[in-house]
């Protein structure tokens, strides 16, 4: 019945991929913005140049991207060696649930850009990352809640500490996927 109602080819290897890009891409960009001569945990609500910006939305994309291969990658992977099928009803629910709040986060932290409001895009990852993952649980591990749960509370507790938004998500994306991963790794991919 578990393999019916619920996509159960989730790879723990692929949160601790995630997890290292995430760490990777937070020094990227802490360097980032040292080259640029900005103090990012001064507390000051900084504007950034748009040459800035735009490389910082690269460098997003490029970690999104690598993520999301990993995360395929060792999903199909798991699938395959445990004789499952891939793309089922349940895994296209799955991919709805997600990508929907994730769909409307990346909306939102375009218009945070837009505006101005630099520091408040970090924790807004965090929290619509959170609320995806809660959402998705609904058709795989119940674990994946608690990895929401906590993306939420690091995202609303980054909110009020300004200038310190890529540490809290370094620790989200970063930290807690790895342990995440590792965790779930022991728990459903070890025989």
């Amino acid at each position: 019945m578990e393999r019916s109602s619920r996509f159960i080819s989730l790879s723990g290897l692929s949160g601790v991929v995630a997890g290292l890009a995430a760490l990777q891409t937070s020094v990227g960009v802490y360097f980032m913005f040292y080259n640029y001569g900005i103090n990012y945990f001064d507390g000051k609500r900084n504007v950034y140049p748009a040459e800035l910006t735009n490389r910082l939305l690269i460098y997003a994309s490029i970690t999104l991207i690598l993520a999301l291969a990993a995360g395929i990658f060792f999903t199909v992977r798991k699938s395959k060696q445990n004789q499952l099928p891939i793309w089922t009803r349940t895994t296209k629910q799955l991919l709805i649930a997600l990508f929907i709040p994730l769909v409307a986060g990346g909306i939102f932290c375009l218009a945070l850009l837009y505006h101005g409001s630099f520091y408040l895009i970090a924790p807004a990852t965090l929290v619509f990352y959170g609320l995806a993952l809660i959402n998705a649980g609904k058709y795989t591990y119940g674990d994946i809640k608690n990895l929401g749960i906590c993306e939420i509370i690091l995202g609303l507790i980054s909110m009020f500490v300004v200038g310190y938004g890529l540490i809290f998500w370094a620790i989200g994306f970063g930290i807690l996927h790895i342990v995440y991963g590792i965790v779930m790794y022991k728990k459903y991919d070890v025989v």
